[in-house]
């Protein structure tokens, strides 16, 4: 179950991000700038195989793992920074529809690279943390579902596949507009997570003192059993570590998905809740000023 949720959720995530770009090339019929994706979603692949099998190395012979979370963070800011820019890019320059058939293949092509960046460094995070959560599962389980592991990763892929055939029935403008907003929760989640695991890394690097750190709020902490008038329904049991997880928590069932797709965190601090709501204005504000109604 646990190789299910894991693939399932890091694979949608950069399915979606992917079905969302591949779709807006595909309406404005870029041959070329479809092929730059595509290259760009190969090479991620197989960057995220080297850092699997690295990390999976470094794991084995390092105890400390205090420098993924500053990778993993690293990652989440570069990736989020270059979402934004192609998001306010492409809704600048495909908002109108009058001037996509004169200059819209102009200015993606200007773009090339840029859009590899994102494809690149969108699968290659989604891939660094499929690993982390891997070794991690296996090391408490000490067993892996490839079973579950497959079944996540095809279902993944083919809602992201879904996507892009939806998108093929949908209004131009209001694709955009809805589809733009979305990546916004995507990046704005992004720096939320980010922040949320470089204080993972300075707590595990004995810099500071986890609980020291101030919370914004500290709710559905995990439990080694119910009270009689909680429903187990509404909790996820973790046998690797005796405890019940309500489904909002951030490991819980729901919350999980959340976190992965808008930063939603059940134990966030003030410094990532802050940088989470700057950029969600920043983002909306942004989106609304591309798409205001005439």
């Amino acid at each position: 179950m646990n190789e299910f949720i894991i693939t399932f959720r890091e694979c949608l995530e950069a399915s979606l991000i992917i079905g969302i770009i591949y779709t807006i090339l595909d309406k404005n019929n870029l041959i070329a700038e479809k092929k730059v994706l595509w290259y760009g979603v190969a090479a991620s692949i197989g960057a995220s195989a080297i850092v699997g099998v690295l990390l999976t190395s470094i794991n084995d012979r390092v105890g400390n793992t205090s420098y993924e979370k500053l990778f993993e963070a690293i990652f989440m800011y570069i990736t989020a920074g270059i979402l934004f820019y192609v998001i306010f890019w492409l809704a600048k320059h495909v908002s109108d529809r009058k001037e996509i058939e004169k200059s819209v293949k102009e200015a993606i092509a200007g773009s090339g690279f840029a859009l590899f960046l994102l494809v690149f460094f969108s699968i290659l995070r989604e891939g660094f943390e499929t690993a982390l959560f891997l070794i991690a599962s296996v090391t408490n389980t000490g067993s892996f579902s490839y079973l579950g592991f497959s079944i996540g990763a095809i279902l993944a892929i083919f809602i992201g596949y879904a996507v892009v055939v939806q998108g093929k029935k949908v209004n131009l403008r209001s694709f955009f507009k809805a589809t733009t907003l979305l990546l916004v929760l995507f990046a704005s989640g992004m720096i939320a997570y980010g922040t949320h695991e470089f204080e993972s890394y300075l707590v595990k690097n004995e810099t500071i003192d986890k609980n020291n750190v101030p919370r914004v709020w500290n709710i559905l902490q995990p439990k080694s059993s119910l009270d009689n008038n909680e429903n187990e329904i509404f909790y996820t049991y973790d046998e690797s570590k005796g405890k019940y997880y309500h489904l909002l928590h951030d490991k819980g069932n729901v919350g999980v998905f959340m976190k992965g797709f808008f930063g939603y965190n059940s134990d966030p601090n003030y410094v990532e809740l802050i940088l989470w709501i700057l950029s969600m204005l920043f983002g909306i504000r942004m989106w609304s000023s591309f798409y205001r109604a005439s």
